[in-house]
């Protein structure tokens, strides 16, 4: 059986690079510095955001007095969406060198993102001190301002901006988004007919075109727009809405109902498409597609009661009478001024044979109107189709982070596919909210080279040196799985060991337990060890747990076996798991699994009384915690692992999820944080899908 058996990942060359350079390190520490910081800019540049934070990482660990690895690392987080972290590695870096422009732009788009926009504001207001005419501070600053309903410093940013470009489409759209959102329609119309006039073939210059149009009511004008952005390719659905409802409204349904229908296709999450479908259909009487519509719309947007009360008035159609009745008796709850809701619940109260609470609903609706001017300030439902006032999705690298303009160089090129999981922007890429599985010894493994958890321990390292097993053992999440040839090997490796270890008890049996000599015969605990590795590689864990127990039983308590002892007792807790996931996977669990629980968590403390710094005993034994549902004790033993080894990415992520799942989702974000800081790639997702 071969020595070594590591499987490595493409990416494990870089990382090997990465440990090259830091291994070389001595009286040229500067150079290598450098030259990791290079890499990890290189790394940056090509979007491949989790290597780079692994090469700050190094950078900082040498020499963490240094600030522009800081900055860089907060840029590659920023970009996986990690806005927390980013602030906190931008705040050292302006620590250490309170005059980089780079810093402050970079916490002030991380503050923007988490709604500070204050402080945002602030730091692109600093950053402009050290560079005062960098563009994309200065519309970052203006797009601040707009958001906090401050137009009139938005507006002189922009004209500034303008004063140099007077024919840039780019701020000249970005003028008509800052009119439009103050309510200055003709300030928008004039802006985005100049974009037209300048880049005559973008769609989104159109779409918006058309959408103030539609807002001003000029629908002939707006319908010519937006045909000319659906024309150009427009992907956005509020072209097709608003197409649509100048289609309605001119009574070209068959028109509206298309638009409508690739509006939905586009965006099947926004419920403005499945709001305005729902109206033309309820009102071509396609009553039973139009409920479906308003429950998919309502199912999106909750709290929409312009929603309710049409789904209120189909379900009334359809004679649903108490589904109508729990519409409305919502909308009186948010509208008890809006009177259609009593007069039709008054009507489905009459359905249902219940005339006294019928008369009730519209007894409280005619006090209302004889009252209706002494109410001040009554709410009033808007019951028409929706106009799509959203943005279009325009194109505009500002609104994105911009790693160059942090730096003050020109912009890159637009996001790439990748084949490779961990380049780009993995927070896209959907990660399952699981926990990371167990650490456990194997002669397989798979390289994980991108994360900083150490697989090093001096127990297995002294266990490998004496060469007693057939190969060295590995600590590993990421288990190999063997093929046909690879399992007869091993079922012929547990028939060696069988015949070597019945040979010696029979001989024990004979003479009595001792040799010629009078010298004590024993099994070898390594042997009954090594019987059992074969065994749980080959899915026979009720034997790998019984010949460990076998290897126990022959250790004599010395000194010397305590690491042994250790090791043994790691890895019996670790198949009995196995075993009992099995079980409960295949419906097989008994009455007494709670026992086999019990003596699987004492074998990990046992390791860890043996081994105090054995974090990966601590970390197993937290998501068995984890299993039984006793959170807080698991989190207490995560953190005792992270107490061990700081870098252990694995316990961060675990922690993390564990926080979260108590709602404790402030710590564990920032556990998620560290753990995409070294390493585990997949809580970005979770960052920006939790936060």
């Amino acid at each position: 059986m071969a020595r070594h058996r590591h499987i490595l990942s493409s990416l494990g060359k870089r990382w090997i690079l990465l440990i090259c350079l830091v291994s070389t390190l001595g009286g040229h520490a500067q150079l290598n510095t450098d030259r990791i910081t290079a890499i990890g800019r290189n790394a940056l540049y090509f979007e491949d955001y989790v290597l780079s934070i692994q090469y700050f990482n190094q950078v900082i660990k040498l020499k963490p007095y240094l600030s522009e690895p800081y900055m860089f690392r907060a840029i590659a987080k920023i970009q996986l969406g990690d806005y927390t972290g980013a602030l906190q590695d931008c705040e050292q870096s302006i620590v250490l060198n309170p005059f980089q422009p780079g810093a402050y732009y970079t916490r002030g788009f991380a503050r923007k993102q988490l709604k500070d926009l204050t402080g945002a504001e602030a730091d692109f207001t600093q950053a402009l001190q050290f560079a005062p005419d960098n563009r994309t501070y200065i519309m970052l600053r203006a797009d601040t301002r707009s958001e906090q309903g401050n137009y009139t410093q938005a507006l002189e940013d922009i004209d500034y901006l303008l004063n140099r470009e007077p024919k840039s489409p780019s701020l000249l759209f970005e003028k008509g988004i800052i009119c439009l959102n103050r309510k200055d329609t003709l300030c928008a119309l004039h802006n985005f007919t100049e974009t037209t006039e300048y880049d005559s073939q973008n769609a989104a210059n159109w779409s918006a075109l058309g959408m103030v149009n539609l807002m001003m009511n000029s629908e002939e004008d707006a319908l010519i727009h937006l045909n000319k952005a659906i024309l150009l390719g427009s992907k956005w659905a509020g072209d097709y809405i608003n197409r649509g409802i100048i289609y309605y409204r001119k009574h070209n349904y068959r028109g509206a109902l298309a638009d409508y229908d690739k509006a939905v296709q586009l965006a099947p999450n926004e419920s403005d498409c499945y709001y305005n479908r729902g109206i033309l259909r309820h009102e071509l009487g396609d009553y039973n597609n139009a409920l479906a519509d308003f429950n998919r719309a309502i199912d999106l947007s909750a709290d929409n009661m312009n929603m309710r009360y049409q789904r209120a008035v189909t379900l009334l159609q359809l004679s649903q009478w108490r589904d109508a009745l729990s519409d409305l008796d919502t909308l009186i709850k948010a509208y008890p001024y809006f009177l259609p809701s009593y007069y039709l619940a008054a009507q489905a109260k009459t359905a249902l044979g219940d005339g006294k609470t019928a008369y009730q609903y519209r007894q409280t609706a005619y006090q209302i109107e004889q009252k209706k001017d002494s109410i001040q300030n009554a709410r009033k439902l808007n019951t028409d189709v929706q106009l799509a006032q959203s943005q279009p999705q325009k194109r505009d690298r500002r609104k994105e982070f911009s790693s160059r303009a942090a730096q003050n160089q020109d912009e890159p090129a637009e996001d790439k596919d990748y084949a490779s999981s961990t380049r780009g922007s993995v927070q896209r890429k959907h990660a399952d909210v699981v926990n990371e599985p167990n650490f456990t010894l194997s002669y397989y493994t798979q390289e994980q080279p991108i994360r900083n958890t150490n697989t090093f321990h001096y127990a297995l390292d002294n266990l490998n040196k004496q060469a007693l097993l057939p190969s060295p053992l590995r600590l590993t999440q990421q288990e190999f799985p063997l093929d046909a040839d690879m399992i007869n090997q091993h079922f012929a490796q547990i028939d060696k060991l069988s015949s070597n270890i019945e040979r010696r008890e029979n001989e024990i049996n004979i003479h009595g337990g001792r040799d010629a000599q009078g010298r004590k015969l024993v099994v070898s605990p390594e042997w009954y060890f090594a019987r059992a590795i074969e065994f749980a590689l080959v899915q026979d864990y009720i034997s790998a747990i019984d010949d460990c127990t076998k290897a126990l039983r022959a250790i004599t308590g010395k000194e010397q076996e305590k690491e042994l002892e250790a090791i043994i007792t790691f890895c019996r807790a670790n198949w009995r798991y196995k075993l009992l996931e099995y079980q409960r996977a295949t419906g097989e669990l008994t009455a007494e699994a709670s026992m086999d629980w019990d003596i699987m968590l004492r074998d990990y403390d046992h390791v860890v009384q043996l081994l105090p710094d054995f974090s990966y005993a601590y970390y197993n034994k937290a998501n068995m915690l984890c299993v039984q549902k006793e959170f807080q004790a698991a989190i207490t033993c995560y953190t005792q692992a992270i107490k061990v080894d700081a870098d252990f990415a694995e316990a961060y992520f675990n922690r993390g999820l564990t926080r979260i799942f108590i709602d404790d989702n402030e710590n564990g974000i920032n556990d998620l944080s560290k753990a995409g800081e070294l390493g585990v790639y997949q809580a970005y997702n979770l960052i920006s899908r939790f936060k």
